[in-house]
């Protein structure tokens, strides 16, 4: 596993920040679940996430929504999906980041979530053996997620 900086750049001060290194999930169910993080508070962002393991509210699929169907209750955009596999592992990140703001003495409940992002880690190559001495691909994608906690000053 190799060491992987952070995208951006806060003040050390006032933000609190955690990374997942190369989770087995889906980097497009990651993409579009860190799009819809970005700007919650903590609390928010924690239920969300719960809501969506749950299978209770849908994630937006603006990007990479290629054949995927309509789901109820979403306002604003129609095509959604449940990832729940991807929402559990974010929701330990979040998580993470939360239990570091508190060993900082940071105020948890006036964080919010300023920074989210997801990007490809590397590919676990793999094999799977087929009839007449052949063998196909059985590739496994992992991502690596970042989140930045910041914490309100003022009402901000």
């Amino acid at each position: 596993m190799a060491f992987t900086t952070y995208s951006a750049e806060f003040q050390k001060e006032k933000t609190s920040r955690s990374q997942g290194h190369e989770l087995h999930v889906s980097p497009k169910h990651c993409v579009e679940i860190c799009r819809e993080l970005r700007g919650k508070s903590l609390a928010e962002g924690k239920s969300y996430l719960e809501a969506v393991t749950k299978m209770e509210t849908p994630v937006p699929f603006k990007r990479h929504n290629s054949g995927i169907g309509h789901r109820a209750g979403m306002h604003g955009w129609d095509a959604g999906r449940y990832p729940q596999k991807a929402a559990r592992e974010i929701l330990t990140v979040l998580r993470n980041a939360e239990a570091n703001a508190e060993y900082q003495g940071l105020d948890t409940e006036q964080m919010f979530i300023v920074h989210s992002l997801a990007r490809r880690g590397r590919v676990i190559e793999g094999r799977m053996p087929r009839a007449m001495g052949r063998a196909t691909a059985k590739n496994t994608d992992t991502v690596t997620v970042e989140i930045v906690l910041q914490e309100s000053t003022n009402g901000d």
